[in-house]
């Protein structure tokens, strides 16, 4: 088939990291093709590079057999190109549609274009069961909805090139299978997509070819009729992963969290959270299944002190959490921390990590005070040692902790704070989608950790919508769905038809 787009000898620099080096292969016109690899394989540089974010330092880019020189991103957008990245790149006081407008908003017709684009947007959003409102602000969405906007902008614009970056990371499987709905229509229209992703069996059920990156080259590229996830999986890593990873007994000790009766109203009075009462127990994984935005992230934030209940008791350690006679949240996720309770927030770049600041810095974030000496002043020579080994011990990559934070791909800005939290030694772990957007080989990793606390006596609730990690850690299952808790299940009880009727609230347990 004729080549869409060609990489020719593509290399990339960032001071002494090399994000690409001699990155060579073709995209085929109107196919769909895979690019997986570790994270920090350089996959989103080189798709950067294609959508005018980066220059190559050397090689050429081909669109339709003629070299081209992409010096901005509205330069790619000319030549049709579009790109859903993993990080999403939306003005969160703006609506969404403004959000879509950006760039093209009609000049002295902005009434008029406002309104036929509200139209465009309320048309395809029912086409493709989108569920988002044009009129809705992008910081009052959930994480999931901000995806579907990120998708709709690039539907809208009509791209012929269409990059997708990590693209399911928040979506349901039902918002998966509408959006690979998308794709293939794209594709019988005769449009090209790129999709980058972690979750190798969606590259092999929509993709039809797939090329595999490692340490910024191209290791492999293969037909996906003919490839497996094992053979795909051993090329992004260079070893076998463990698809069962041993655990101790279940052996449960004394109740660390009890919550009863917990209650949240937002400003409207909407109830986000109703009567949620459960235990969390010593040495087991409690894991929350259920769609993304119903209630899950309000729990986990009322838990890590960063946001007050209406109502409720929570103890922990046979104590009250310290909520009562607070007007705000101010000063409780650090008088949580200091109890031992650890957060890896959903949310990296939002609640996880500071962009700005350099790897280092980021990992003392939260207990920075536990870190000085008796003086109260920084040893930043053994902080710089300390994060270090960190570094090492969780492959954070590259290694080098005065890089700025906002330069690591997402999986290895997830290291890093799953990394932070671990070397608290918590009591309680509360850990949200610590998978999302990760390769295959940091995902075993990080269950390796959280099985790990697990055995070692710590608590860990723990939210995911991904139901394979749930039944990999979990040892009881609470689903939930319109901010209630629909059932709870042992993992013996373990049934994915079960499971989606309590997520869907059809069915009581």
């Amino acid at each position: 088939m004729q080549p869409a787009v060609e990489f020719r000898n593509i290399s990339k620099h960032f001071g002494h990291v090399k994000a690409n080096t001699d990155v060579s292969f073709t995209i085929a016109k109107g196919s769909i093709h895979g690019l997986v690899g570790e994270n920090g394989a350089g996959k989103s540089t080189l798709m950067s590079i294609l959508y005018g974010y980066y220059r190559a330092d050397g090689g050429d880019l081909l669109l339709d057999g003629q070299v081209h020189q992409i010096r901005n991103s509205q330069e790619a957008i000319r030549l049709g190109i579009g790109m859903v990245h993993q990080h999403f790149m939306l003005v969160e006081n703006m609506t969404v549609l403004d959000n879509v407008m950006l760039g093209t908003e009609g000049g002295f017709q902005l009434a008029r274009h406002r309104a036929a684009t509200e139209a465009r947007l309320r048309e395809i959003c029912q086409r493709y069961r989108l569920d988002v409102d044009p009129l809705a602000v992008i910081a009052d969405l959930s994480v999931g909805a901000q995806q579907r906007v990120e998708i709709l902008k690039q539907i809208y614009r009509s791209a012929n090139i269409l990059i997708l970056d990590e693209p399911t990371a928040v979506l349901t499987a039902q918002e998966t299978a509408s959006l690979f709905e998308i794709l293939r229509l794209f594709k019988e229209q005769g449009k090209t997509i790129v999709l980058i992703t972690h979750k190798l069996q969606e590259i092999l059920d929509i993709t039809d070819t797939v090329t595999v990156m490692r340490g910024g080259r191209v290791v492999g590229a293969v037909a996906t009729a003919g490839t497996s996830k094992e053979e795909l999986a051993n090329m992004m890593v260079g070893r076998p992963i463990e698809n069962n990873l041993p655990r101790a007994p279940y052996n449960p000790g004394a109740a660390m969290l009890e919550v009863s009766g917990l209650q949240l109203q937002d400003a409207q009075q909407v109830k986000l959270l109703s009567d949620i009462g459960f235990t969390l127990r010593a040495g087991e994984i409690v894991a929350i299944a259920g769609v993304s935005g119903n209630g899950q992230s309000e729990l986990m934030e009322i838990l890590s002190g960063m946001r007050l209940p209406t109502s409720g008791r929570l103890r922990f350690e046979g104590k009250d959490l310290p909520f009562a006679k607070r007007a705000d949240a101010d000063g409780l996720p650090r008088t949580f921390r200091e109890l031992g309770i650890a957060h890896i927030p959903e949310d990296r770049l939002r609640d996880g990590v500071v962009k700005s600041f350099s790897v280092m810095h980021n990992t003392i974030l939260g207990y920075q005070d536990q870190l000085k000496n008796r003086w109260g002043l920084f040893d930043f020579k053994a902080i710089a040692a300390r994060c270090a080994a960190l570094m090492q011990t969780f492959d954070v990559r590259p290694a080098n902790g005065d890089q700025r934070i906002g330069l690591l791909s997402g999986g290895n800005q997830q290291k890093v704070v799953i990394a932070r939290e671990v070397l608290a030694q918590p009591k309680l772990m509360l850990v949200g989608q610590p998978t999302r957007g990760v390769d295959i080989g940091t995902i075993e990793s990080i269950h390796k950790q959280l099985l790990a606390l697990r055995d070692s006596g710590v608590a860990i609730l723990l939210v995911s919508v991904e139901l394979e990690e749930v039944r990999a850690l979990a040892d009881r299952i609470l689903v939930m769905c319109g901010g209630r808790i629909t059932g709870e299940l042992k993992i013996e009880e373990f049934d994915t038809t079960r499971i989606g009727l309590l997520m869907g609230g059809m069915h009581k347990s």
